[in-house]
């Protein structure tokens, strides 16, 4: 029993180690989507297109100086030629001047000519001069990547344009650079602001936010577009942390028809959608459903050759599935699943690699699990000669194997032995820590539980018992169930 206390008592160290349970309902898992964010640059900015591209207008920037404010009025045709190659020389300037790093003088410019329309707005002029000013200044704020800006220049722009006819010269133009504004260009900035008010906690304005660039997407591209991935993922993920995995389910789910219906079934894309909904199952407490749609899509992954056998992301995958497999108490298999990752890593990176070291570590966990205290000694020793060699004996990352070295020591009743692990655990955690940190309260809760059965002296026991005890209210709360548990281990030792 004190072997678990030891395993449990403390939260999952920075290693990836599978002897803290993993939990499966709740947990926040990621998605595995190789997705490229695009950055919002002044080589993109929009091209502001009337009756001419933008390629045939004979405008450089000092001609487009000379006629940067804009009036909004027109009386004729020549009139409202004339106009449109304001609207361009306007575009054309802010452009130029984002292009040279000038961005507060381009603020000032498109600033000046917002207020100038303003007025007019507000003075009860609602044409399409005024509507084509607001659509040159949405364009200019959006190459500067203020979509706040821009979005508001869009519902002035609906509200003028609405009350317009279709055939007023300059509309189609209009119209397109709304459509085109309201669909590919909002969804980076939308999904940055969903991604941050999720972070602060303001989990439901998150998800409004997402359904609101899927809207746009699938308004824009239709329903079944590879688009859709990105903000369906993101928004699957913001459901498991919140523990809403049914929803995640529905998200991860339309990511995998989306990927079948465009690619097929024997695609790597595919094999990659059907591990992220593996992920949305598991956390919906459908542990054996999830281990089926992992192999299911290990598989494809295999067999269509779409990532490296030693891909970091694939090698993730598989240690996701091992940890799933312990969990399902199927061990044998997952400590397969383990040993094959080792052997990649050790084929691929080497011996001394990190990676190889935390699957060493994991194999001799799982040995462990399955009260294989020999193994898991010799793989721990393995484990703790090959870091000492990279990070040295007085590294901090050290003391993980070598606390499950202590545990592993205790189980085969090698008391001493475990006692001198445990200590040098503590003494490096201090160090590195500080005496009151959490770390090092998981390291003296272990060496409590070996100093206990050794017979320590009871007064020793007592004082580091309540240095555990300080650490977990302090670190946990105290009621948490560590911190009870202390508790009535210092009440046993008291009743002596």
């Amino acid at each position: 029993m004190a072997a678990q206390l030891i395993h449990l008592r403390f939260p999952p160290r920075p290693i990836h180690s599978l002897s803290v349970p993993l939990q499966c309902v709740g947990r926040d898992y990621k998605v595995y989507m190789r997705l490229a964010a695009r950055r919002l640059t002044a080589k993109w900015f929009p091209k502001l297109r009337y009756t001419l591209e933008e390629e045939s207008v004979s405008c450089d920037v000092e001609n487009s100086r000379r006629s940067n404010m804009l009036d909004g009025t027109t009386n004729s045709s020549n009139g409202m030629d004339d106009f449109e190659g304001q609207l361009k020389n306007l575009f054309l300037e802010v452009r130029a001047k984002l292009e040279m790093g000038n961005k507060d003088d381009a603020v000032y410019l498109l600033q000046a000519n917002f207020e100038a329309v303003k007025e007019q707005i507000n003075a009860g002029f609602k044409g399409i001069e005024q509507a084509a000013i607001l659509d040159t200044l949405a364009l200019g704020y959006m190459g500067m990547g203020d979509f706040r800006t821009v979005e508001h220049l869009l519902n002035l722009l609906k509200d003028i344009v609405g009350d317009l006819h279709d055939d007023i010269p300059l509309m189609d133009s209009i119209l397109m650079h709304m459509g085109r504004t309201y669909s590919p260009f909002l969804i980076t900035p939308l999904m940055g602001m969903a991604k941050a008010l999720g972070f602060t906690g303001r989990v439901s304005e998150a998800v409004t936010l997402y359904h609101r660039a899927i809207d746009i997407l699938e308004n824009a591209r239709g329903t079944e577009n590879e688009d859709l991935v990105i903000p369906l993922s993101a928004l699957g993920n913001l459901f498991i942390s919140e523990g809403k995995a049914t929803n995640a389910e529905d998200c991860f789910k339309r990511i995998l028809d989306i990927y079948r219906k465009i690619y097929g079934e024997d695609n790597g894309k595919v094999g990659i959608a059907m591990c992220s909904l593996a992920h949305a199952l598991c956390a919906k407490g459908n542990i054996h459903e999830a281990i089926s749609m992992y192999k299911s899509g290990l598989q494809v992954i295999k067999d269509t050759k779409y990532m490296a056998v030693n891909d970091d992301l694939l090698e993730k995958m598989r240690t996701d599935l091992a940890e799933l497999l312990h969990v399902a108490g199927r061990e044998q298999e997952g400590r397969e699943l383990l040993e094959e990752c080792l052997l990649i890593s050790e084929k691929h990176k080497g011996f001394e690699h990190p990676s190889s070291v935390t699957h060493l570590l994991n194999i001799a966990m799982s040995h462990s699990r399955s009260k294989n205290f020999a193994e898991a000694e010799r793989l721990l020793r393995t484990c703790l000669h090959n870091m000492s060699r990279t990070v040295g004996q007085k590294n901090q990352s050290i003391t993980v194997p070598m606390l499950h070295l202590a545990v592993t020591l205790y189980n085969l009743k090698r008391d001493e032995e475990a006692e001198r692990l445990a200590l040098e655990v503590v003494r490096i955690r201090e160090d590195a820590f500080g005496k009151e940190s959490l770390p090092v309260g998981e390291a003296l809760d272990c060496l409590v539980s070996i100093q206990m059965r050794l017979g320590k002296d009871d007064n020793d026991v007592l004082a580091t018992l309540k240095r555990v005890l300080n650490i977990q209210e302090k670190e946990m709360g105290f009621e948490s169930e560590e911190t009870l548990t202390t508790l009535k281990k210092a009440k046993s030792e008291l009743l002596k």
